[in-house]
């Protein structure tokens, strides 16, 4: 079930930003007087069609889902002697290098704009998240040694205010990246009953964050969860062989005070196959079980402790909501810093700051697409959004073959005043088809790997 979950998620993801894309394409191509013969959703063959409209544009699905294409009436294609004189005027290239260049801009602007608006209904809707409440940080972690302490609540990043949990868990991906140029990122927090602090973690700490995994907890910040409370005990399970029992309240193990869920969970892990001391709060009794989690094996053949307990508690959780204005202006911005930040890091590639395990292809944008369609449609729909910002990106890169290597042409057009030779745009055609074939090939790669 949840494999067809993941590949009707991911079709209809995909699809839908191809088609936003294409449309971009075409609707400003009709805008400005070209005629537009095909409109085909997927590439290679032609598997469905139908033709529609005075201009009798054919609408096509083809067999290979990944892509698709815009066709005009193009010399270059259909040759000028198969073109009627009468509908020379409606010929791409004979077009003003201006609609050229907003035709071909149009379908990664199509992109940019979805998101604009999925962005901005998501923020005028309401997401809830959780808060920005602090867990205490692991000793020696950048955010510990910062000053940064439990139950904080973090209020500003660099200035930047933060509500929710992903507000934050942005900006500290940006900070970690804008930290190559010595920059340090001020953390502003509330500190329950004590008033505003502000601390601030080093650009040599930021530099540390891990990029390529969880940066705000690799930095030290985690969510605060609550006290742990037991749920379900499975039956035969070490838990419920010690005498756990549902709506059990751990309060310490061996003498030693439990802060949250995370720490109980940790103590656990780390104690297979050795008794533990859990003091309990069962009603209004405290008792104390003695608890031997079961010794299994884990990732990399480290023995790891359980229980087979469900342990109850959810973190502090908000729902964060915008007045039209206020959504409209933070979907722009957020917009702005994906494409930012997506900018940084290709580039850190390319100068071997960043890894290129960060290059990722369909199986595993097909599997976010599963799990965010699987935890909501909030989720589904800010993937979505990310997505289409990336596919707007990769677009314009000055790759012959994409629309960043036909607007390069035509911005040499305008500085030079004359068309790119049609020998030079046949070379790099090649190279860019090269080049994309590398990149799928390495994004397949890194999928296949992901999933071993």
């Amino acid at each position: 079930m949840n494999l067809l979950q993941t590949l009707v998620a991911f079709v209809v993801a995909l699809g839908t930003l191809v088609v936003i894309h294409e449309l971009g394409h075409f609707l400003v191509a009709r805008w400005c007087g070209v005629k537009v013969l095909r409109f085909s959703v997927g590439m290679g063959r032609i598997v469905w069609s139908r033709r529609f409209g005075k201009d009798r544009t054919e609408w096509a699905i083809s067999a290979l889902p990944l892509g698709g294409y815009v066709k005009m009436l193009d010399a270059r294609e259909q040759g000028i002697d198969q073109i009627p004189q009468a509908e020379l005027h409606r010929e791409f290239t004979r077009q003003n290098v201006w609609k050229r260049i907003a035709i071909v801009a149009a379908g990664p602007l199509a992109n940019f704009l979805l998101a604009i608006l999925i962005f901005a209904g998501l923020y005028m809707h309401g997401i809830e998240e959780p808060s920005t409440r602090l867990a205490e940080p692991p000793a020696q972690s950048a955010a510990a040694l910062a000053g940064l302490d439990r139950d904080d609540v973090v209020r500003s990043v660099n200035g930047e205010p933060v509500t929710g949990w992903s507000e934050l868990r942005w900006e500290l991906i940006q900070a970690a990246v804008d930290a190559e140029g010595g920059e340090g990122a001020r953390i502003a927090v509330d500190r329950p009953g004590r008033g505003e602090f502000t601390f601030v973690l080093p650009a040599a700490a930021l530099q540390k964050a891990d990029l390529e995994e969880d940066v705000p907890g690799s930095l030290g910040f985690d969510i605060a969860l609550p006290p742990p409370a037991i749920g379900r005990v499975e039956a035969g399970g070490a838990g419920g062989r010690a005498g756990l029992r549902s709506g059990d309240q751990v309060t310490a193990i061996d003498g030693v005070p439990v802060g949250d869920v995370a720490a109980f969970m940790k103590a656990i892990r780390a104690a297979g196959g050795r008794t533990l001391q859990l003091d309990v709060r069962r009603g209004g009794d405290l008792i104390r079980l003695p608890v031997t989690p079961d010794a299994e094996p884990g990732k990399d053949g480290v023995t790891v402790g359980k229980i087979r307990v469900e342990l109850l508690g959810r973190p502090d959780m908000i729902v964060v909501a915008d007045g039209p204005a206020t959504a409209a202006g933070k979907a722009v911005r957020k917009v702005w810093d994906t494409c930012a930040l997506t900018v940084k890091m290709i580039g850190r590639m390319i100068t071997g700051e960043a890894s290129w395990k960060n290059v990722t292809g369909p199986i595993t944008i097909a599997d976010y697409a599963g799990q965010s369609s699987r935890i909501g449609l909030a989720s589904y729909l800010s993937f979505m959004a990310i997505v289409s910002i990336s596919l707007g990106v990769m677009n314009l890169l000055p790759i012959p073959v994409l629309d960043g290597g036909l607007l390069l042409y035509y911005s040499l057009e305008v500085l030079t005043g004359r068309p790119v030779p049609e020998r030079f745009g046949e070379i790099a055609q090649r190279l860019g088809v090269g080049l994309l074939v590398t990149l799928m090939a390495l994004a397949v790669f890194n999928d296949v790997a992901r999933l071993l």
